[in-house]
């Protein structure tokens, strides 16, 4: 198990996730969100964040297969991944914090193929955060090489 040092937190459904601070990019309050016809259900559409068209995934979506209520409170996550840079929409960017390794727990269901993603649990006295690598979630989504390859034909070009 990696070493985990700082991560963001945030919340979707009722629960805490958080993403290692290494994988983050920004995060950015939700603007427009431009949707994309006959996309998966989790695929908002694409985005512009700090200059770059980013596709964006409903995290509310992946997790519990129904869609995020609009909401102040609402943040796009900016996540680069080994595939490409992603924005995950999410409930609420709760805050930043240090997860120290040993308050790390393995977890069982980590090997059930649809959530390989969830690489472990900081158990705390007051809370359970359930860590998220970026990579695994966006290589377990149907559809993603399909959305990488729109968002390569759609890429404009450097000038």
């Amino acid at each position: 198990m990696q070493l985990i040092d700082k991560v963001v937190i945030f919340e979707s459904g009722r629960e805490e996730y958080a993403i290692s601070i290494q994988s983050i990019i920004s995060i950015e309050k939700v603007e427009f969100v431009n949707p994309i016809p006959l996309m998966p259900a989790y695929m908002r559409g694409v985005t512009k964040a700090r200059g770059e068209l980013i596709p964006v995934i409903d995290f509310e979506a992946v997790l519990y297969r129904r869609p995020l209520k609009e909401s102040e409170n609402a943040r796009l996550l900016v996540v680069q991944t080994e595939a490409m840079p992603l924005g995950f929409l999410v409930k609420e960017a709760k805050e930043i914090i240090d997860i120290p390794p040993d308050s790390l727990k393995q977890l069982g269901i980590a090997a059930y193929e649809k959530t390989r993603y969830f690489t472990g649990i900081a158990a705390f006295s007051e809370r359970m955060i359930t860590m998220i690598d970026p990579d695994i979630l966006v290589s377990s989504l149907e559809g993603m090489k399909d959305i990488q390859e729109y968002m390569k034909s759609n890429r404009a070009p450097s000038v």
